[in-house]
């Protein structure tokens, strides 16, 4: 079964006033499941996904016949709003969860090492360095020549800019920050010379930083989206001007 018939069984699967959204980011899902597979049999891998929360990407390998466990310590709005039933979706396709703060608590107790350790667009919201979580991601998580991939937000892509010296760009919704009485949004997008600072100090093999631009997809602005149909493949070469940057490396498999 292809990768995106997959993920649309699996989000039809989520709660009935759940099932748009997660409709809307299969293309996104599915490049992610790609690049963390890397051609591989799905069948034959297991992957640890952090800060995945009650998104598509765990449930969606794992129907894939990938071994997964998620790591989420599950105190998004939309968990509070929503509680379980979401994970009831993990759940059905064999995602084991583990419900816990990775910044605070570490994961060097998880007791089981993967062929790949993903993280896609939760970084930029933790609020303090991740510093010691990818060491140990690096000597407790992953097999020896392991495959770790990280996706964020990039702060300083093509559109930003364009809009921050208009005074259009404000980094968060006041409602976000100032309403909530814990803040969710996020704290610090990186760069792409953030992601090869990152992959210096976990000592990644063969790293490599790729471009996309599903935010551009996402926008509230119809022109914008529009404007992503001709400059999305232009943009992929210059992964500092996309609004989505991804870094992916092995570590040492000795």
């Amino acid at each position: 079964m292809k990768i995106e018939q997959t993920l649309e069984m699996v989000a039809r699967s989520y709660p009935q006033h759940m099932i748009a959204t997660q409709l809307t980011d299969i293309k996104r899902t599915a490049y992610n499941i790609q690049l963390a597979v890397d051609g591989a049999d799905p069948r034959s891998l297991s992957i640890c996904d952090i800060g995945g929360g009650v998104g598509l990407f765990s449930p969606g390998c794992a129907a894939l016949g990938i071994h997964v466990v998620l790591i989420d310590d599950l105190a998004d709005p939309v968990n509070v709003k929503e509680g379980n039933a979401p994970l009831l979706v993990h759940r059905k396709f064999g995602v084991k969860v583990l419900c816990r703060d990775v910044i605070a608590q570490g994961v060097a107790d998880i007791g089981e090492r993967f062929d790949i350790v993903t993280s896609f667009d939760s970084m930029e919201h933790w609020h303090h360095s991740p510093k010691a979580l990818f060491h140990e991601v690096r000597d407790s998580l992953l097999k020896p020549g392991g495959r770790f991939v990280l996706g964020v937000p990039n702060c300083v892509n093509l559109r930003k800019r364009i809009t921050v010296p208009l005074g259009i760009g404000k980094w968060s919704s006041m409602l976000e920050w100032y309403e909530e009485t814990s803040f969710r949004g996020h704290v610090r997008e990186p760069d792409v010379s953030d992601l090869r600072y990152i992959a210096n100090d976990m000592g990644l093999k063969d790293a490599r930083i790729v471009g996309r631009n599903w935010l551009g997809y996402q926008s509230r602005f119809d022109f914008v989206r529009a404007g992503m149909w001709l400059a999305d493949i232009p943009l992929r070469f210059f992964p500092s001007l996309c609004s989505d940057i991804y870094l992916t490396g092995t570590v040492d498999g000795s």
